[in-house]
């Protein structure tokens, strides 16, 4: 009888389980890709583009691709020793901080913003196929 006094008294929502909202970097990790396109305009666009090559290399179908291999895209000596392919992770460490992650490459940019990497991030791989090369 106390016990069900007691459930009584608690109301519904306590009874059932506690959902936490996501952590600051689950909601990062997803990335938002309408600003990712502006914010991949404003910063990446002057060396780079989705279909051309610039002083960058272009990034359509970044993700999956084997670092430094656009085939018509001349790379710095750093880049073409390395082996890894771009995926989430290799492109957040790679805007954090290019030359942590690649000793001797020339690019210099960094994106200090975790939210705005994961925001690019989520624009590059909505243009690119599930299967890119």
């Amino acid at each position: 009888m106390v016990v069900a006094l007691l459930l009584q008294a608690i109301p519904a929502a306590a009874q059932s389980p506690v959902r936490t909202p996501p952590s600051a970097a689950a909601a990062a990790a997803a990335g938002d890709a309408t600003r990712g396109e502006q914010l991949y305009q404003s910063r990446c666009g002057a060396c780079h583009s989705l279909d051309a090559n610039r002083v960058g290399p272009r990034h359509r179908n970044v993700f999956g691709r084997r670092v430094a291999a656009v085939p018509d895209f001349h790379y710095s000596a750093a880049l073409r020793k390395r082996t890894f392919t771009w995926d989430a992770a290799t492109l957040d460490r790679w805007l954090e901080n290019p030359g942590a992650l690649v000793p001797g490459t020339t690019m210099g940019f960094r994106v200090s913003s975790a939210q705005d990497r994961a925001d690019i991030i989520a624009y590059l791989r909505d243009h690119s196929a599930p299967s890119s090369p």
